[in-house]
């Protein structure tokens, strides 16, 4: 689709599960400092794509949030990382599921859109077509991961959650989508959620790009992203093809977050849980950064 206006939208989430009282001021610095950077490949020209995987390639490498390098480990006791992107021009896509050990999951899951004529790679065989392909620095897990910004050891006792995400609008017109997560806390060993899902959990297509976080089984079973991209398609207002279906997850029992820009260049970021990490800029919308409601 031929963006004739040449403008762009941004919009990145690191979760949608920060705890009400608690500081996020280094993680809103962090997606402040990453959406100008974001911005600045946007407007010299860079496709949508490329900056959705730079963009969560750093939310991973970071540690402040519930994916990479600030997962957590299963009930098995390892790290399992999954991730996600799409391409909406061409609807190629690629993910990752229970990755073992990796710096990057995103940039694997490019390299499965890329290199193989799959969607998803899991488990065994997603890390040796991460090693036969040289894709992101293997890491050891004894020493690598951390406890991320907001969460306790307590908290890895209960089953929380986090995620994180970009979407973007070129200037040429094309949207793209990322998403990556370490997964809920005390997972069992296997779990899989929305976020390598395409559909559920990540989509893009020539009208609207959309990343999810939140409780991943309600995400799927309430449609998660294409939920919204077909109702925005047939014609329901942005926010209202978001609102809608994130008001079925919340009848399901979950709770969740948004983040979706449109062709036209809107952008969304709802959410029903407490809050939602987030962070988005456009040719028309000036730098906004937030976790909580009013701030």
């Amino acid at each position: 689709m031929t963006n004739t206006k040449k403008q762009f939208a941004l919009a990145l989430h690191g979760g949608a599960g920060p705890v009400a009282g608690r500081d996020y001021a280094v993680t809103e610095k962090h997606l402040s400092d990453l959406a100008k950077d974001c911005e600045s490949w946007l407007t010299t020209g860079r496709s949508a794509l490329d900056v959705v995987e730079h963009a969560v390639a750093e939310l991973e490498a970071c540690g402040l949030y519930v994916a990479g390098r600030g997962s957590a480990p299963n009930s098995a006791g390892h790290v399992e990382l999954d991730a996600s992107i799409m391409d909406g021009r061409s609807r190629e896509a690629g993910a990752v599921a229970a990755l073992c050990d990796f710096v990057s999951p995103v940039q694997v899951a490019r390299g499965v859109m890329e290199k193989t004529p799959h969607v998803m790679l899991a488990g065994s065989g997603a890390l040796e077509f991460a090693r036969a392909n040289g894709f992101s620095e293997v890491v050891d897990p004894a020493n690598y991961y951390t406890l991320p910004v907001g969460v306790t050891s307590d908290d890895i006792q209960d089953t929380g959650h986090g995620t994180v995400g970009a979407v973007a609008l070129d200037k040429s017109g094309g949207l793209a989508a990322a998403t990556s997560t370490g997964g809920t806390f005390g997972k069992l060993h296997g779990r899989i959620g929305d976020t390598p899902l395409i559909g559920p959990g990540t989509w893009a297509d020539d009208a609207i790009a959309i990343s999810f976080t939140g409780t991943g089984e309600h995400i799927i079973r309430a449609g998660g992203a294409t939920a919204i991209a077909f109702r925005y398609r047939s014609g329901v207002p942005l926010v209202d093809a978001v609102e809608e279906t994130l008001g079925e997850v919340k009848r399901l029992g979950g709770d969740a977050g948004v983040i979706a820009v449109t062709s036209q260049g809107e952008i969304a970021m709802p959410y029903n849980s407490a809050g939602m990490k987030r962070a988005c800029v456009s040719t028309t919308t000036p730098l906004t950064v937030a976790t909580f409601a009013g701030n």
